[in-house]
């Protein structure tokens, strides 16, 4: 996962309230009705749940003891912002998810489904839901256990949210008998949500200024009861299920949220979900992820001591593909930080995390051929060519799971990786082969408008917000190019084959020249940087880290260890005298201990993560140096990849990885890294921050780490890359 800002473009949509250049995936948002700004909810997700069959296309979040965003009708698209219970005694309190104490797991360790329980902090009721959706509609569906510790009788009711069609703004709400129904006509998304035993009140409510809770929150009794409102608007619906007391004999009940593209498909959907029955949608819903798993290739010998939690990644992978786009898998279900909830418009009105890059696209296709589905792996391959490729070769820096464009840069690592996963599949025949060529021809003439540049020069690189050579992106594109010589030869095609090689082999000799500083002031020797701004590594050339970082850094001290994947794609030997050095200083700089085993940071000075205070990470003036990056599971996993390489024993690495996941198994894209405030209760050191969970390439990064371990060597090490320049 690359840190989503773009810095100048977000800067200016700060400083000078400018909306930012990329066309949104979402649809424009429209005139705001009323009640208050909709907005997503926090990134830190505990659950992520779908149905396996294709058929089902909705998915769920749960996050804060909540059902948070649902995606309708695609990973691209959330359509309900939060399905909340709340309990009260209908005199002296009432709570909602944030007044409880919340416990999330997955009671079954080889599917998707999750249980959560939810506690009274002063010992009256125990809460507890469990989630699933319904293999054969676009249904979610919860069974809710309510139980009275202390012989009390309480009130249940359920607050929905909808946000539908990405936006939530313009929806229009209902009650239709005892069911409640939203629409957002212009866009054609509807959502239903029904109960068993039914709702014998309801009410709907524009957000902040007439909403459920409001009402509950001032007398515990819910008075309004509008059954219809007139105009659209950020609405909120509240239902009510007084038989459910949660004394013996009435403290079970369901809840179905049914989408569609009408209220009549949603509320039908939604009905024949309840009349199912919760056990036997459970049920085939576990037997759908049973069967997935029982065709992979099984857990790997090195993953025997944490099953779970490969298991959960090869699951998260899985779900994280969409339905309607197959191939099309989004970086994670979740909208983190600013991009769920400050700058308006600057996701239209929701992206970011919701999109595909192909970069990541590659890390999840290598992790899914890894570990068995070859299928999926190849469909990744189909789409990229087919669906996200641009008609000049290039790949867009992201889009939506349709292929739409929506940031606009270019990054050329994201124009060679989908020709190496293209050649490690097995997809070189003539379909595939005309999109390689144009991505192979793309790159040997790539020339940067702005600076005048060729290729290796990059505009960008895997982090997205730095231009230059990137010993990253170099080692990206020549293991591009080795890959499409041979789907080259495969198709009869020798000449344009020599030519790249030619051009590959002239950047592998010369990636130390355009990287390697022998005057920097954090060794005494050569190490790689994070990259140049003009390829002359031993010149104090400056630049901004962006993010939050500082102003204006001297290249020789900007460190990463993406210089990794020279030695992972086969470019350089593990024993490189550069590299050794260079993870020397990676260490000094970057690492980062925490009682879970060793992390590291992204690049020095990095602030793409939450505030010394734990706030949430938010768009910042070049050099305010307000905001933290902190350490990746996923880097711990390219570390365990080169120890493997290298001949040792990476287990320990795994091993990490697997405990920075949470108690139902999700892996954050960031961990706390012993700054202020690890130590307290919310954030102890190595345990997931707020950042994006689940992060699918960290899941992808674990997968991928205990096959390598299992093999002996990278399984997207391409044997015609290692063969020419290490072995």
């Amino acid at each position: 996962m690359s840190a989503r800002p773009l810095v100048a473009t977000l800067a200016a949509v700060l400083t000078l309230g400018l909306a930012p250049g990329p066309a949104g995936a979402a649809p424009p948002a429209a005139d705001p009705g009323p009640g208050g700004k909709s907005t997503w909810t926090e990134a830190d997700k505990a659950g992520f749940g779908t149905a396996r069959a294709r058929g089902s296309r909705v998915w769920f979040t749960l996050q804060g003891g909540r059902v948070s965003e649902v995606f309708y009708p695609d990973l691209s698209t959330p359509s309900v912002r939060a399905l909340e219970l709340v309990v009260s005694d209908g005199r002296t309190f009432t709570d909602r998810a944030a007044d409880m104490r919340h416990t999330v797991t997955r009671p079954d360790e080889r599917s998707l489904r999750f249980t959560q329980v939810s506690e009274d902090r002063g010992g009256r009721y125990r809460l507890t839901q469990q989630y699933v959706t319904d293999p054969r509609r676009h249904v979610v569906t919860v069974a809710v256990r309510l139980e009275s510790l202390d012989g009390a009788a309480y009130t249940l009711y359920a607050l929905h949210d909808p946000a539908l069609a990405n936006t939530g703004m313009d929806d229009r709400a209902r009650t239709r008998g005892s069911a409640l129904v939203a629409a957002d006509a212009r866009r054609r998304v509807a959502s239903a949500l029904v109960a068993q035993p039914r709702f014998d009140a309801t009410g709907n409510g524009y957000h902040r200024t007439g909403d459920g809770w409001r009402d509950l929150r001032e007398d515990h009794v819910l008075d309004g009861r509008r059954k219809r409102l007139r105009r659209p608007g950020n609405v909120v619906q509240t239902g009510r299920i007084s038989q459910l007391t949660g004394l013996a004999g009435a403290q079970d009940a369901t809840l179905s949220l049914g989408l569609g593209r009408t209220p009549e498909q949603a509320l039908r959907a939604a009905r024949a979900t309840r009349t199912a029955g919760w056990s036997g949608t459970a049920a085939r819903y576990d037997r759908g992820w049973h069967r997935y798993l029982g065709r992979l290739s099984g857990v790997p010998e090195s993953a025997a001591a944490l099953r779970r939690q490969y298991l959960a990644s090869a699951l998260v992978l899985a779900a994280a593909e969409d339905k309607a786009h197959p191939g099309a898998i989004v970086a994670s279900p979740s909208a983190p930080w600013v991009w769920g909830d400050e700058i308006k418009d600057l996701s239209s009105p929701s992206g970011a995390y919701h999109l595909v890059w192909s970069r990541d696209a590659y890390e999840f296709g290598t992790a899914l051929w890894a570990m068995g589905d070859r299928a999926a792996a190849r469909r990744v391959v189909d789409w990229l060519f087919g669906v996200q490729q641009l008609p000049d070769g290039s790949f867009p820096q992201n889009s939506d799971v349709a292929g739409r464009p929506v940031w606009s840069e270019l990054q050329l690592d994201e124009v060679a990786l989908p020709i190496a996963l293209a050649r490690l599949t097995g997809r070189t025949g003539p379909r595939t082969w005309r999109g390689v060529r144009k991505a192979a021809e793309f790159l040997v003439s790539f020339r940067d408008e702005e600076t005048g540049r060729r290729a290796p020069y990059s505009p960008q690189e895997r982090w997205e917000n730095q231009s230059g050579y990137s010993p990253n992106s170099i080692a990206a594109q020549v293991n591009g190019l080795v890959s499409a010589a041979a789907i080259a030869r495969a198709n009869g095609e020798p000449a344009l084959a020599r030519r790249w090689l030619r051009v590959a082999d002239r950047w592998q000799a010369r990636v130390k020249r355009w990287t390697v500083t022998r005057t920097g002031p954090l060794a005494d020797g050569p190490y790689f940087l994070r990259l140049t701004k003009d390829g002359r590594p031993d010149r104090g050339t400056t630049y901004g880290i962006g993010d939050g970082g500082p102003a204006a850094v001297d290249q020789r001290r900007v460190v990463d260890a993406s210089f990794l994947d020279l030695v992972r794609y086969g470019v350089l030997p593990p024993a490189d005298r550069a590299v050794r050095r260079s993870l020397r200083v990676v260490d000094e700089q970057l690492r980062v201990e925490t009682p879970n085993g060793p992390f590291w940071r992204r690049f020095s000075f990095d602030g793409y993560g939450e505030t010394r205070s734990g706030r949430q990470w938010r768009v910042t003036q070049p050099g305010s140096r307000r905001t933290l990056g902190r350490a990746w599971p996923l880097l711990t996993g390219e570390r365990g990849e080169y120890a493997v390489t290298a001949g040792r024993d990476a287990s320990s690495y795994l091993t990490t990885m697997a405990a920075a996941a949470g108690t139902s198994d999700l892996i954050s894209e960031q961990v706390w890294d012993g700054r202020s405030p690890t130590g307290r209760s919310c954030c102890p050191a190595g345990e997931n921050t707020r950042a994006a969970t689940p992060l699918v390439w960290s899941h992808a990064g674990l997968v991928r780490l205990a096959w390598t371990i299992e093999r002996g060597r990278p399984v997207d090490q391409q044997r015609a890359v290692a063969r020419r320049y290490v072995r």
